[in-house]
């Protein structure tokens, strides 16, 4: 069935920018050389960042939750995650995770620094400034307090402070705390963790390469590691390197998700795994149109070959996206149909001629 372009143009222009405010200079003086193609006009809209407008304000949403909470939380730090931190989010009304990050304790990797450490055929690997950072991290004093007992605290202090402030405050979801700011239309999910140093955070001066662990309050445990700072990093430094190239691909590929009939379960964390695979110089001087095929190619590779589907790993590194998970490359193939339907009229509309 042929797309309508116009239609699905009118669909991404209101998700990213429902009030129609003014687009800048440069992007409009840039539809208006592409606006004799449909698809053209649909395939660079729908690249599109979100309107700075749109995503400050989900970010100060997130900083007046920070100030009411500075007033009754002590030895906190916070720092955001998701999507609105990498400028992939596709939505104006984004919300935003805000991690409230314990400073009373942080927990380490003992188990396997111990390993390195105590064994000389795994200590030899490391250089001898590595091996003294982590020597130096096993003699720390460890905490004499109640890790999950302060996180609890953390979490319900929080609930306490916010279903005060905001009267649209849902406390019931075990790992997060949902409020919606009325003035400023945006929502903000507050998520209570606190910091973890494996042997790789260690050796690299912790900073981007801490995980987090978060707290779950039905079942009073923490939850698996996370690493978002360093995905989150290496996402925006790729972006820079490719002139934003990256980041559109991102775009495309969830708006693509987001118009289809299908109900397509890939997360961002996936999206950014599949994009960051591809290898800069195929694409870092690319037209905007010129990106489709690269993005086809790599997802009808992704589906065809075994060998480059398990090894398709998350942008931190430490995760394999398809290997263990036949369900997700099954996804992935409804959006390889999606994208080859668009490749074929762009090679048809444009490319050909």
């Amino acid at each position: 069935m042929p797309k309508n372009y116009n239609q699905l143009t009118e669909s991404v222009r209101n998700r990213i920018n429902p009030e129609h405010k003014a687009l800048t200079k440069t992007f409009s003086d840039e539809l208006s050389t592409i606006s004799y193609s449909d698809v053209l006009v649909f395939i660079r809209t729908a690249m599109k960042g979100v309107e700075p407008e749109y995503t400050q304000k989900s970010k100060d949403a997130g900083e007046r939750v920070k100030d009411h909470l500075l007033k009754g939380l002590s030895q906190v730090s916070f720092r955001y995650q998701g999507s609105v931190m990498t400028n992939t989010h596709i939505k104006a009304y984004s919300d935003i995770d805000l991690l409230t990050i314990s400073e009373k304790f942080y927990q380490v990797d003992n188990y396997t620094v111990r390993q390195i450490l105590e064994n000389t055929e795994k200590r030899i690997k490391y250089f001898s400034s590595s091996i003294d950072k982590m020597e130096k991290e096993i003699n720390v004093s460890s905490y004499q307090g109640n890790a999950l007992e302060d996180l609890r605290y953390n979490r319900l202090k929080s609930e306490e402070i916010l279903s005060d402030v905001y009267s649209i405050c849902d406390i019931v979801k075990p790992k997060s705390i949902k409020i919606k700011n009325l003035s400023l239309n945006r929502e903000v999910d507050i998520v209570i963790a606190n910091w973890y140093d494996d042997v790789t955070s260690i050796i690299n001066d912790k900073g981007e390469y801490r995980g987090i662990q978060i707290y779950n309050k039905e079942k009073h445990q923490r939850e698996n590691t996370d690493y978002p700072f360093l995905s989150i990093k290496r996402i925006n430094d790729r972006g820079t390197e490719t002139n934003g190239r990256l980041k559109k691909m991102i775009r495309f590929i969830k708006n693509i998700k987001a118009l289809s009939y299908n109900e397509i379960k890939l997360s961002s964390f996936d999206i950014n795994a599949i994009c960051y695979d591809i290898e800069v110089l195929k694409y870092q001087n690319l037209s905007f149109y010129e990106l489709v095929p690269i993005l086809y190619l790599q997802i009808k590779s992704i589906c065809e070959n075994k060998s480059h589907s398990d090894n398709i790993i998350s942008v931190d590194g430490r995760e394999y996206i398809f290997r263990y998970n036949s369900d997700k490359l099954e996804n992935l193939k409804l959006i390889l149909n999606e994208i080859q339907s668009i490749f074929v009229d762009l090679h048809i509309n444009v490319l050909s001629k």
